[in-house]
């Protein structure tokens, strides 16, 4: 699975980071973490605010800090569809 941190230079994009990866190693999912901070590429989702979360090439969240739980619904969603 591929998951995209947009904007991890900010502190709450280093926080996402970190969720992600806890995310992954509690629920021991095989995750490829991609970092986005590239601004020509942010604006091909058209993020209005960062962090953004990137779950399988779909925008499931920005401007907010998910917990583990968050992330692991939203991984949930993304993969049933």
């Amino acid at each position: 699975m591929v998951i995209t941190i947009i904007g991890s230079n900010c502190s709450n994009g280093i926080k996402l980071k970190k969720m992600v990866s806890r995310f992954a190693s509690d629920y021991n999912y095989d995750v490829n973490v991609k970092i986005l901070d590239n601004k020509e590429e942010i604006e091909n989702y058209n993020i209005k605010s960062i962090p953004g979360l990137v779950i399988e090439n779909q925008l499931v969240s920005e401007g907010k800090v998910l917990t583990v739980r968050e992330i692991s619904r939203l991984v949930n969603k993304v993969t049933m569809t």
